[in-house]
C-alpha cells in the first residue's frame, strides 16, 4: 500500500536510509523501537509541514456567536482575539454577535444572517430550532462547533468546554464537604433552562448530593443577568430560611451575594463557574468559595482549530474535555 509521502521524503525528514524506513512502513521484523517512533515523527513533522503550506496565505472568517452576559463574552471574545495569531500564516478574523438575553427565534436569525463565513463557533439554546439552524450552515458547507453549552441532535462538527455533569458533581463535593455536619440546604442558580451545559451541570450536583439528604432549592430565568438574579434570589432566600449554600450555575454571582447581605443571611459555601472580573473580585474579597474554571484562551484555540480541521486546512487531532481547574484565592490564574 502507497504513503501519502515518499520513502525519500520520510527518510531524509528521520535521518535513516531509505530502506530503513521501507521496512518500517510495510512492518517488517528486525527493526528497533525507536526507528519506528523515529519514522513515525518524521511523518508527524511531515504533516505539520504539509499544514502550514496549505494555510500560508490564507484568509478564513471566523463567527463568534453566543447568548451569554456580558462578562462572559467580554471574557471569550478577550481569548479568541489573543489566539487568533497563532494560526499563522493563516489570517484569521472574527466577527463577535453577542448578546445577553433574548428567545430562540432570535438565535435562529441570528444564524439565518450569516453570509460569507468560515465557520461559526456556538454558544446557543439546545432547541429543535436551533439544531435546524446549525444544520443548515452546515450544508452550505459552513463547520458550527459548539461552545460551553452543546447542541448534540445538529450536526455540528464538535463540542469545546468542559465536561458539564463532571463540574456539577464536583460542586456537590466540596458543598458537601465544606457543610460537614452543618443542616444547610443550598441555592442552584442557573441563567435559563434551555442551556443543555447548565442542565447537565445541575443533574450532576442534584445526583451527587441526593445521599446527602439537602434540600436544593433552584432559581432560574435570569439570563445571568444581576438585576434580574438579585430580584429572584431574595425570593427564594425569604422562602427557604435554611439555605446557606450556592451553586452558581449561570452566573450573577454579585446579585446573589448582593441578596445575602441584604437580608443579613450567612453563605457558608459559595461555588461559582468562569473566572471573569466579577468573580476574581468576589474571590479575593472571600465573598466566593472557589471557582470552577477552563482556560477560555485554550478553549478558543481548539474551537479555532476544529473549524480548520473541518476545512482541511489542519491535520484532524481528538478533541478532549477540557479539565476543571478548582481555583481558590490561592492559585488564581494569570
Amino acid at each position: 500500500m502507497s504513503h501519502r509521502y515518499k520513502v525519500r521524503e520520510i527518510a531524509q525528514q528521520a535521518g535513516l536510509s531509505e530502506a530503513t524506513v521501507d521496512r518500517v512502513l510495510h512492518h517488517r521484523p528486525g527493526v528497533r523501537e525507536n526507528t519506528v517512533a523515529e519514522v513515525n515523527q518524521a511523518i508527524a513533522d511531515l504533516d505539520k509541514q504539509r499544514a502550514q503550506l496549505r494555510l500560508n496565505g490564507r484568509r478564513y472568517l471566523i463567527d463568534i456567536v453566543m447568548q451569554t452576559p456580558q462578562r462572559f463574552s467580554d471574557a471569550f471574545r478577550a481569548a479568541v482575539e489573543a489566539e487568533l495569531p497563532a494560526f499563522a500564516p493563516a489570517m484569521l478574523r472574527a466577527r463577535f454577535h453577542l448578546w445577553e438575553s433574548g428567545s430562540t427565534e432570535q438565535m435562529v436569525e441570528a444564524l439565518s444572517r450569516i453570509r460569507g463565513s468560515h465557520g461559526v463557533v456556538l454558544k446557543a439554546q439546545d432547541q429543535p430550532e436551533v439544531a435546524d439552524a446549525v444544520d443548515r450552515l452546515t450544508e452550505a458547507g459552513v463547520p458550527v462547533v459548539t461552545y460551553a453549552t452543546d447542541v448534540p441532535t445538529s450536526s455540528r462538527c464538535g463540542y469545546v468546554g468542559i465536561d458539564n455533569h463532571g463540574a456539577g458533581v464536583t460542586a456537590a463535593y466540596l458543598v458537601d464537604q465544606w457543610l460537614g455536619r452543618a443542616p444547610s440546604d443550598v441555592l442552584i442558580t442557573l441563567s435559563r433552562t434551555v442551556f443543555r451545559g447548565e442542565g447537565e451541570r445541575e443533574v450532576g450536583f442534584r445526583s451527587a448530593l441526593r445521599s446527602s439528604g439537602r434540600a436544593v432549592v433552584e432559581v432560574s430565568g435570569s439570563d445571568g443577568i444581576d438585576a434580574t438574579n438579585e430580584r429572584l434570589v431574595l425570593d427564594a432566600l425569604e422562602r427557604h430560611p435554611a439555605v446557606e449554600a450556592v451553586y452558581s450555575v449561570g452566573g450573577g454571582n454579585v446579585a446573589t451575594v448582593a441578596a445575602f447581605e441584604k437580608l443579613g443571611r450567612p453563605c457558608r459555601v459559595f461555588i461559582a463557574h468562569d473566572l471573569d472580573a466579577d468573580n476574581r473580585r468576589l474571590l479575593r474579597e472571600g465573598r466566593i468559595s472557589v471557582v470552577l474554571h477552563n482556560d477560555l484562551r485554550a478553549d478558543a484555540r481548539l474551537a479555532l482549530r476544529l473549524i480548520l480541521q473541518e476545512r482541511g486546512a489542519l491535520p484532524v487531532e481528538p478533541a478532549r474535555p477540557a479539565p476543571i481547574q478548582v481555583v481558590t484565592p490561592f492559585n488564581v490564574p494569570v
